[in-house]
């Protein structure tokens, strides 16, 4: 089976993106462990999240054509002020597009932008376990696992541990800039 053709596009997400994205994250909601919610959330969380990008997070999607493959934002760690040079990122794909490198761009393009930003200096994430996919995507992205908290999720019938990814903000190489 051959790849489209048609390039994948990652770009800053809008509102007319939001109800493709619900429909990836309501999927995941209800039937993975990749989110703890219980219950579908539709496209008011995700406008929330992208009502935030103005303040500072990130929200992005990758299209091809005018289909949204995935999506993938950062936002805070915690909400006290000493965490603010921290953020926590997310990456979230259809069935479809899984294996295909969106995960893979998506975080190039998140993590670049904030690599380039003077006020983040490490980004986390969480991954529940078991996921290959994911923990792979977060070790090629700089992300190393940092640790394992044990059963703190109840989801789908059994017990699910989380394991945690850190990575600090590359160095912006300003040379040649003018």
């Amino acid at each position: 089976m051959s790849r489209p053709t048609t390039p994948v596009v990652v770009r800053d997400a809008t509102v007319q993106d939001l109800a493709a994205m619900a429909a990836i994250y309501d999927e995941e909601v209800r039937t993975s462990v990749a989110t703890f919610d219980t219950e579908p959330r539709g496209a008011a969380y995700l406008a929330d999240k992208l009502a935030a990008a103005g303040g500072g997070d990130i929200v992005l999607v990758a299209v091809r054509g005018d289909v949204v493959l995935g999506y993938a934002y950062s936002s805070p760690f915690r909400p006290r002020p000493a965490y603010a040079g921290t953020k926590e990122v997310s990456v979230y794909l259809a069935s479809h597009a899984r294996g295909l490198g969106v995960g893979t761009r998506l975080y190039e393009v998140l993590l670049g932008r904030l690599d380039a930003r003077e006020d983040v200096h490490t980004e986390v994430a969480v991954v529940a376990l078991p996921n290959e996919a994911s923990e792979a995507l977060h070790r090629r992205s700089g992300f190393r696992r940092v640790g394992v908290l044990e059963e703190v999720g109840f989801k789908l019938g059994r017990y699910v541990d989380t394991a945690w990814y850190q990575r600090r903000r590359q160095p912006v190489d300003f040379t040649g800039v003018s």
